[in-house]
């Protein structure tokens, strides 16, 4: 498995070309050989595209939002071939569909567009935070209305470590419960300050990794180990030295 740096993490620091150069080049320097592109200014694909290129970076996932699944499909799909991502992700659902009335319309609505991107020999991926594990019908909570309603080859899931945890259910167990829709997945440590649960870098918490990491070696599902941090105390760009440090004493790269 590669490690790679959500960009989400730094999201303060990409907001224009001269910045983007910069913090690309950091997060290289610290190791890191792959990227997922998300909370980024506007910025050219095929100059974004250079970049990474110059850099030895790859580009291996994308969060966009659900508009531009709906109405720009053809577009967004351009630009990921342009940057050379091979999952086009939905950073979550809005909140229209948080609810039993309307989650089954995610379906409809997105039936056409996934049609398209596996057309173009992409994967389209679904990103969860704890909101996916409320309940809404009897006995099924969003999460397994999702899974009911996409197949994996229709749908994939970059599980993010923290909101499982942070919905009280087992990353772990998510590991394998979801092992035919990885590719790509988010760790994210969790601790606790003052009373509040907060983000922390990988191996700097209370979640236990190794296992984690374990499962994942032993079902073969996962290419890509994205490290992301919402918040940071402190640099974002120091938090993910230290999750890349961590995880490299682990063998990994």
């Amino acid at each position: 498995m590669i490690l790679g740096a959500q960009l989400y993490t730094v999201r303060d620091y990409i907001q224009n070309e001269k910045d983007i150069r910069f913090t690309l080049a950091e997060i290289a320097k610290m190791g890191y050989t792959t990227v997922q592109v998300s909370g980024m200014g506007k910025i050219d694909p095929h100059v974004l595209r250079g970049i990474c290129d110059e850099l030895g970076l790859k580009i291996v996932l994308t969060h966009n939002g659900i508009d531009r699944f709906i109405n720009d499909t053809d577009e967004l799909i351009k630009e990921n071939e342009i940057l050379g991502s091979d999952h086009i992700g939905l950073g979550a659902m809005p909140s229209r569909y948080q609810n039993a009335w309307w989650i089954h319309h995610l379906k409809s609505d997105l039936e056409e567009p996934i049609k398209k991107i596996a057309a173009a020999g992409k994967r389209f991926m679904y990103h969860n935070h704890h909101f996916e594990f409320t309940r809404v019908e009897e006995k099924k909570r969003l999460i397994d209305i999702l899974l009911e309603d996409f197949t994996p080859e229709e749908m994939g899931i970059t599980l993010d470590t923290f909101w499982v945890q942070a919905a009280g259910a087992s990353p772990l167990e998510w590991v394998e419960i979801l092992k035919n829709r990885i590719p790509c997945i988010h760790l994210k440590d969790m601790t606790v300050k003052g009373g509040q649960r907060i983000m922390a870098p990988v191996m700097e918490g209370n979640i236990n990794f190794k296992p984690i990491l374990d499962k994942l070696e032993e079902l073969k599902c996962t290419k890509y180990l994205l490290v992301e941090q919402d918040d940071c105390e402190g640099s974002p760009l120091a938090c993910l030295k230290t999750s890349y440090d961590n995880l490299a004493s682990l063998g990994y790269r």
